[in-house]
């Protein structure tokens, strides 16, 4: 059978069609082990040009925080998602050679995040209000205690890299609040969103995530701010900040912290200063858009759950 008449059929049409579906299958796999590999050299580089970051901070602790006085999540969470951190990679690239990416996360916790970033080969710094992880040296806090800090995040901080006898304010390109927000009076918003401006790069996103309803440990409400998703919308726009809608999409419910969907007792948050300088949402490949499914399917959970494949 032969096509238009020029001398090519249908067979060998084919053989070429899946020769290039070949092609562009092998070249997306050898992007991925290329991109873990360039993961692992920024890690290898950046470790040996670490500069020394250090956070000079108004309130060193949280003291007044219900969460310090009656310690809880801060005891507990250690969060992190490897599959938040290959978006936001995707979100911010960053080519080799490049000052790498810079990672703010606010009531950090354990720092299993920033653990993470710092893996990646990023610079990841996280501010805690309480110091029982520090105290009791719990989870990371006993492993990169030189990017995690005590910090009442609604006084005034400055956090600064310091490499021979320069010491510079550090912009972000990414500030993240997991579940932090709700935790901070209606009065220290401003403060809140005072500090993470000064620390934001032009191009940077505010990320968090929100949890709108009331919490009591031991008679005590650790949620001080409850408001649904509208009203914090309103309020930081007060502040200077626009809500990316579509970077919701983007993410799909791949965070660090909150439910899988989105709720009006849960919900996500990403801002930007300057919406005209946020990074533009990129194409995922299609085996990327594969492997994401593949995570959330109910047969990988049952794997995991049941039999204990795939780790974690």
């Amino acid at each position: 059978m032969k096509l238009f008449n020029c001398g090519i059929d249908s067979e060998h049409i084919g053989m070429e069609c899946r020769a290039s579906r070949k092609s562009k299958f092998l070249s997306s796999q050898v992007r991925e082990g290329f991109m873990r590999t360039l993961c692992k050299a920024r890690q290898a580089k950046y470790m040996s040009e670490l500069p020394k970051v250090t956070v000079v901070a108004e309130g060193v602790v949280a003291y007044k925080s219900p969460d310090h006085i009656v310690p809880h999540g801060t005891m507990r969470d250690n969060s992190r998602n490897r599959w938040f951190n290959t978006k936001l990679y995707d979100l911010f690239p960053v080519p080799f050679g490049s000052p790498c990416l810079k990672v703010l996360d606010l009531g950090c916790s354990g720092g299993g995040f920033i653990k993470d970033v710092l893996d990646d080969g990023h610079l990841g710094v996280g501010l805690e209000g309480s110091d029982y992880s520090k105290k009791t040296h719990r989870a990371e806090w006993a492993s990169i205690p030189d990017n995690l800090f005590t910090c009442d995040i609604t006084a005034r901080f400055d956090v600064y890299s310091q490499r021979d006898m320069c010491k510079e304010r550090i912009l972000f390109d990414v500030v993240t609040a997991w579940e932090v927000m709700e935790h901070i009076a209606k009065k220290d918003l401003t403060k809140v969103a005072a500090n993470v401006k000064r620390h934001m790069a032009a191009t940077g996103l505010l990320i968090m995530s929100i949890a709108n309803y009331d919490y009591f440990v031991n008679g005590v409400n650790l949620h001080q701010t409850v408001e649904p998703k509208e009203w914090w919308i309103k309020t930081f726009h007060e502040l200077g900040w626009t809500h990316l809608e579509p970077m919701l999409g983007y993410f799909d419910n791949f965070y660090v912290r909150g439910e899988a969907t989105e709720t009006e007792q849960t919900f996500h948050l990403i801002l930007s200063m300057q919406p005209d300088c946020a990074p533009k949402i990129p194409n995922v490949a299609w085996t990327r858009r594969v492997l994401y499914r593949w995570v959330r399917s109910r047969l990988r959970s049952i794997l995991i759950n049941r039999l204990g494949f795939f780790g974690t």
